[in-house]
């Protein structure tokens, strides 16, 4: 009978210590679960970014050199993604004795087209974003005739500029004639023919300048909505 207390006695700080062994040790593994769905989420978020800043990038527009159609400071997404391209010739290249293999360029969506407007880094400071229209392609020939433009021979129809003619910025470049645009490279203007620093000025533009395709005009709010590629009946 003299045993029985002692026996309860034993059962019940058995039982106490096992409470005070496991109950702290639970909010120790919630915290670190905590931390660690944190840290995936931060890895989850920043892989996101990247993945989307790749293919997707926001840019300001500043200037009047795309009125009517784009207007200085507004807002718009350029895809990234549509001009991806890459050399096929590129490994052949690090082999002995063939540094002098040429470019092979693919592009698994499109290269550049005509009407497309591509924001670019200035071939003359590589520091400084443009946005253009393409108008001229590789191998064709341009030429400005009486404020016209003129793609081998067939004019361009441009209804973007909303009546307004196309000028060359300087005499100079007048006086040159038709222009062959040369490979790898596009002609391309500003929709506000007299007031835009292009092709006109500078000469052809690089594709491997070339950052992506407008896309989207995201804001001001009223500005909202895809911004159109325009096609040319005429030309191919």
């Amino acid at each position: 009978m003299n045993e029985t207390p002692l026996h309860r006695r034993v059962i019940i700080n058995t039982h106490d210590m096992a409470a005070t062994d496991i109950r702290p040790a639970q909010p120790a593994t919630s915290a670190r679960a905590i931390v660690r769905e944190i840290l995936e989420t931060i890895l989850f978020i920043l892989l996101v970014f990247l993945i989307v800043r790749g293919v997707v990038q926001n840019f300001k527009i500043e200037g009047q050199s795309m009125e009517p159609n784009l207007h200085g400071g507004q807002y718009i997404l350029v895809n990234k993604l549509v001009y991806f391209h890459f050399d096929l010739n590129a490994p052949l290249r690090l082999l002995p004795g063939n540094a002098d293999i040429s470019r092979r360029m693919v592009y698994p969506f499109h290269m550049p087209r005509r009407g497309d407007v591509v924001v670019f880094e200035y071939p003359n400071d590589l520091s400084k974003d443009y946005i253009k229209r393409v108008i001229a392609l590789p191998g064709e020939t341009i030429e400005i005739v009486d404020g016209r433009v003129y793609v081998d021979g067939i004019e361009v129809a441009e209804p973007y500029l909303q009546g307004t003619t196309t000028t060359c910025r300087f005499d100079d470049a007048c006086s040159q004639g038709p222009v062959t645009v040369r490979p790898g490279t596009v002609f391309v203007m500003g929709d506000n023919r007299t007031n835009s620093s292009d092709s006109r000025e500078w000469d052809e533009l690089p594709l491997d300048r070339i950052i992506g395709q407008a896309w989207v005009s995201y804001w001001p709010q009223h500005y909202w909505g895809f911004i159109p590629t325009q096609t040319y009946a005429a030309l191919p």
